[in-house]
């Protein structure tokens, strides 16, 4: 029977996205805000806040995001070798309390708050990693006296005015695995997030000081081979450090939105980038998504539509074509508003949004940077709101690490407008899903709007009178479990 049930809901979420014109918004697509925490860009907004202040930022900054209809968050939790959270191996991040290795007072564990108040609201929270900086800027950051980068000083290189790993020692790859092992271990996390900062975007005339590593460890291959051979060691290690650890958890990447230019090589983009992934940061993330090795990726496409050197549209289809059945979610910029004529359009971002739903291999989005919605940029959190977001979305499954689907809810009528749901599964779930139908056609999921969902691992309350748009449509109700699977629908009225 669950058998059964698994083929008819993936027929159903290949038919959602085979069709996204099909309903007025997706049922499942991935919605989620970069936090970016390193010199304060985000949160906590300075570096002398209070712990009562740094929760209350965070709760108003959460609270806007799930307003504008985002079912992620995407924290920077470990900017440069330190951290968001109590650790023996890094030290607490400079960016809390202005001084590296000092833990906030009062003292609490701010991704255990984090985490508490995303699930909270029914959203996900993506522990984003930067895998090699370790140093923001050699010249003022605080570093403790037990930062790695003084416990193991053979480890790093200076390269500009920043600190990194030294990506070809097989220590350092070791290092970043128990650091991801210990995270992945202690927290409820949904997901370990890398970004784009592998091997440094370059400095003009400057080469990367690793020359001596190489000749240990190139092993006659070229220092490009070797480099990009790397990072992807580091990557198939994480891999396994996360699957044996929790295989329930997650691994994205969001890579420089370019892999590689055409006149570079034929599988490449019709763009004209300077950097690319493959040969500046030694990122060669097609192979990381034809092996399998992550769960997705979140090309940083910042680039307006018709960008002469690097379209947002041509991009958007190469990513597309490239995507090798892990999930495909789509970096916006929408930091860059009001910057020049095409980011002073009020319809840039809502056609990005329109033209990434109609292709079908791309699941949702993620936008950079957080702080930016806080001045509501060309009315963008209205139209969120009010159009592309005004029904909620299910962060999409991925069948590859479970695709288990959980009981129906029981429903129990107390009066003329109120329901009680109540969930009797043995595996804990994330909340439940309530549907509108309108139509002679049989409901299921695929030609139902979702349009709430109440967050809850047992039992809940829905009163319809507080949804005056179901009235004369079908209203069905549907658990969700923690992988975001969802149960066979049970109508309701």
């Amino acid at each position: 029977m669950k058998s059964l049930l698994r083929i008819h809901l993936l027929s159903l979420f290949l038919v959602l996205f085979l069709h996204p014109k099909a309903q007025y918004s997706p049922n499942y697509e991935f919605r989620a805000a970069w936090v970016a925490t390193v010199e304060n860009i985000d949160w906590p907004s300075k570096r002398t806040l209070s712990t009562e202040e740094q929760q209350a930022e965070f709760i108003k900054l959460v609270e806007m995001h799930h307003r504008n209809g985002m079912n992620a968050l995407i924290v920077q939790i470990r900017p440069s070798a330190d951290a968001f959270y109590p650790s023996s191996l890094e030290p607490w991040s400079e960016y809390l309390t202005g001084k590296q290795g000092l833990p906030p007072s009062p003292y609490y564990d701010p991704l255990e708050f984090m985490i508490q108040e995303t699930h909270k609201r029914g959203m996900e929270f993506h522990a984003w990693l930067n895998p090699y900086r370790a140093v923001f800027n050699i010249l003022r950051s605080s570093i403790a006296p037990n930062h790695i980068s003084k416990q193991h000083p053979e480890w790093f290189v200076t390269y500009g005015d920043k600190k990194y790993f030294n990506p070809g020692i097989p220590e350092v790859r070791d290092h970043v695995s128990a650091v991801v092992k210990d995270i992945v271990k202690r927290y409820a996390i949904d997901a370990i997030h890398m970004d784009d900062y592998f091997y440094p975007y370059k400095i003009p005339g400057r080469e990367f000081p690793d020359q001596s590593t190489f000749q240990q460890y190139g092993k006659g291959m070229t220092k490009n081979e070797w480099r990009r051979s790397n990072c992807d060691s580091i990557i198939v290690q994480l891999q396994q450090t996360i699957r044996k650890t929790n295989p329930k958890v997650k691994f994205g990447i969001s890579p420089f939105g370019v892999w590689r230019n055409k006149h570079q090589d034929p599988m490449g983009s019709e763009t004209r980038s300077g950097p690319t992934n493959y040969d500046e940061l030694h990122a060669d993330v097609l192979l990381w998504l034809q092996k399998g090795w992550i769960d997705y990726i979140a090309p940083q496409l910042y680039w307006e539509r018709g960008h002469a050197l690097a379209s947002y549209d041509i991009l958007l289809r190469w990513w597309n074509e490239h995507s090798y059945e892990r999930h495909l979610y789509i970096g916006h910029g929408i930091y860059r508003a009001g910057s020049n004529t095409a980011w002073k359009n009020r319809n840039e971002i809502p056609e990005q949004i329109k033209a990434l739903r109609s292709y079908e291999n791309v699941q949702g989005s993620i936008y950079y940077n957080s702080s930016s919605f806080n001045r509501n940029p060309n009315g963008w959190n209205d139209s969120l709101q009010q159009n592309y977001y005004r029904y909620p979305a299910l962060v999409p499954p991925m069948p590859w690490i479970d695709n288990t689907i959980p009981p129906q809810p029981l429903v129990e009528k107390a009066n003329e407008h109120t329901y009680k749901l109540a969930y009797k599964g043995e595996e804990k779930i994330k909340g439940f899903a309530v549907f509108m139908h309108q139509g002679k056609e049989e409901p299921d999921f695929g030609n139902s709007q979702l349009i709430l969902f109440i967050p809850g691992d047992k039992t809940a309350i829905i009163d319809l009178s507080k949804l005056p748009e179901t009235k004369n449509k079908n209203v069905l109700i549907a658990s969700v479990d923690t992988d975001n699977n969802v149960s066979p629908l049970r109508l309701l009225q």
